[in-house]
């Protein structure tokens, strides 16, 4: 298989501002998901195991709700991640989600699924390369995962809030982030996402590694239908068994394969 894209995906540039400004669309998924909520609830139901969902960049455990409500709804232990507004990496923050994690393993005596939205989604990486034996599976929503760190619109702003020059981050906290983790792991992106560049939100192919395109928003990836669809399947599947998504109108980037090219063996307080 081929990559995605061969370009130095190192070098690309923020969403345009046009893109930005189409933000707003997030509020109509909103609604969408709302309206279409019976019919949501008639997915394939989970096995119950617990999942910690991790909020996007200034935003908090309230932005999840409507997913954790979703996931509920089909039988899965959805927690947040009970550490407040997410502002950035600081101080023991780490520590605190590591511990979080921990509780949550212990509390339900099995791994856990990890969801991040966009900063979430970086988050849940790290925790997943670190604490692969309390991890089950990782979804990230719209996460700079490679590429440049300023290749998004709140640069400026994550800057700002924490302190710290994105420039003087540590490379090898870049080439953590950027590392695949060793479990089951999907980044759902959109080409349309007005603050993540979506080619910073690629990941790499691997034998339980996938990219999943869905149309819609970042900050509607919350509460996008499709969305949660997505999520849905993945979350489903058996522990220890993995293959790659596939469903008509949920596109793959160039490269990627469909269930008949590829299967996996893979042995890997509510908020």
């Amino acid at each position: 298989m081929t990559s995605p894209d061969t370009r130095d995906i190192c070098q690309v540039r923020p969403p345009s501002k046009l893109l930005l400004l189409l933000e707003g669309r997030a509020l109509g998924e909103l609604a969408t998901t709302l309206a279409l909520r019976p019919l949501l609830r008639r997915l394939e139901r989970g096995d119950g195991h617990p999942v910690l969902i991790l909020p996007g960049f200034m935003a908090g455990d309230f932005s999840t709700r409507p997913l954790r409500r979703f996931l509920r709804d089909l039988g899965y232990a959805a927690h947040g991640w009970a550490l407040g507004r997410n502002l950035g990496p600081q101080g023991d923050l780490e520590q605190r989600m590591g511990e979080r994690l921990t509780e949550l393993v212990e509390r339900h005596g099995r791994t856990v699924s990890l969801v991040g939205w966009s900063l979430g989604g970086v988050y849940a990486r790290v925790l997943a390369n670190r604490r692969s034996d309390q991890v089950r599976s990782v979804i990230s929503l719209g996460s700079p995962l490679n590429g440049d760190p300023q290749s998004t619109n709140s640069a400026r702003l994550f800057e700002f809030v924490t302190g710290k020059r994105i420039a003087d981050i540590d490379p090898e906290r870049l080439a953590e982030v950027r590392r695949t983790p060793p479990v089951p792991t999907t980044s759902i992106f959109s080409r349309t996402d007005g603050i993540t560049a979506w080619q910073a939100s690629i990941e790499k192919e691997g034998p339980q590694a996938e990219s999943v395109e869905v149309p819609g928003s970042h900050l509607g990836l919350g509460f996008n239908p499709l969305v949660f669809c997505v999520i849905a399947d993945r979350l489903a599947q058996p522990e220890g068994s993995w293959k790659p998504f596939f469903r008509p109108g949920v596109v793959h980037p160039p490269g990627l394969g469909r269930p008949e090219e590829a299967r996996v063996d893979a042995t890997t307080d509510s908020g």
